[in-house]
């Protein structure tokens, strides 16, 4: 009996596991068209602290969402959900996989199980009393907001650094309109029906990982990411929110000379670390994923064994 649904294969894991690794050896194999998962890679110029795939990188495999947006412009996961359907209509009416690969958990969690964006239609009273809240709050610390946010979505603010203020603001403001907290989502089983969805995960011990982390920084800094993220400030963007992501926040304060180097990329490797533990909470809590020990598990045994599991749902 065959389906209808489009299949849909999805790779993700912590920064610095090895998924765009994997995502383009499978692609060659089963003939894969990749869409990144990636919120920081659809900005031009953010290649070396997003650890951009490169054209040499992609050995001829097409890759989408990659270098589609300014560092000025939004980007949200219904953004992401909107343009990555039409693409995974696009690449199975080709008669290609489309695989989706990428760390930024809520992007994926949106596409493949109906992730739901909650209406947030409030009366003009209670805007005006939002509003109001929020201008109060916005005079708070990072430090006195994050603790408030914690007071009603504990789970929310253990994911959300403190000096994230973007999003704990969101947090806090979505709970004000909706009496809902982001962190109420819990682990979805059921896979929206769109799509015969393969969802994998690539992991591996913390202390290896720590140190692939540590290595990607060192590499990223002698490929020039410190002349990176001076550009893109000369360029104007040094207050978008781009340049709140890990890898460009931590470097401005060095370049403007209010902080050492070495100080700047013990924190940037601090950060890079404790966001590959937050994805990885992410991933285990919200998403059933099949995963894949890298130390445990060669790459050609990995690619085996997915290759096995896609030809097995096409032939069904």
């Amino acid at each position: 009996m065959t389906t209808n649904k489009p299949l849909l294969v999805v790779i993700v894991g912590p920064t610095a596991v090895g998924k765009t690794e994997l995502s383009i050896e499978l692609a060659k194999r089963v003939g894969g068209e990749i869409i990144s998962g990636d919120s920081m890679q659809v900005y031009k110029g953010m290649d070396i602290g997003t650890a951009k795939v490169s054209k040499t990188e992609m050995e001829g495999v097409p890759h989408y969402l990659i270098d589609i947006l300014s560092p000025d412009e939004t980007f949200s996961a219904f953004d992401f959900k909107t343009r990555a359907q039409e693409l995974i209509k696009e690449i199975t009416e080709r008669g290609h996989v489309p695989i989706i690969a990428g760390g930024t958990g809520l992007y994926i969690q949106s596409l493949i199980y109906d992730y739901p964006f909650d209406k947030e239609e409030i009366s003009a009273e209670k805007e005006k009393e939002v509003k109001e809240k929020m201008a109060t709050l916005e005079t708070l610390s990072n430090e006195d907001l994050h603790e408030y946010l914690s007071t009603f979505d504990p789970e929310s603010a253990e994911a959300i650094h403190p000096n994230n203020r973007k999003r704990v603001l969101r947090a806090v403001e979505y709970y004000l309109k909706t009496k809902k907290v982001l962190s109420s989502r819990k682990k979805t089983v059921q896979f929206t029906e769109n799509y015969d969805t393969l969802l994998i995960g690539v992991e591996m011990s913390r202390e290896t990982l720590y140190q692939r982390i540590n290595s990607r920084v060192d590499i990223m800094l002698e490929h020039g990411l410190l002349n990176e993220v001076e550009q893109l400030m000369n360029e104007g963007y040094a207050h978008c929110q781009s340049m709140q992501a890990i890898g460009y926040k931590e470097l401005i304060p060095a370049i403007n000379h209010k902080t050492s180097i070495d100080q700047a990329v013990n924190s940037l490797k601090q950060h890079s670390r404790n966001y590959a533990k937050r994805q990885m909470t992410w991933f285990k809590n919200k998403m059933n994923v099949q995963w894949f020990d890298r130390e445990q598990t060669s790459l050609p045994l990995i690619l085996n064994e997915v290759t096995a599991q896609i030809n097995k749902r096409r032939e069904s």
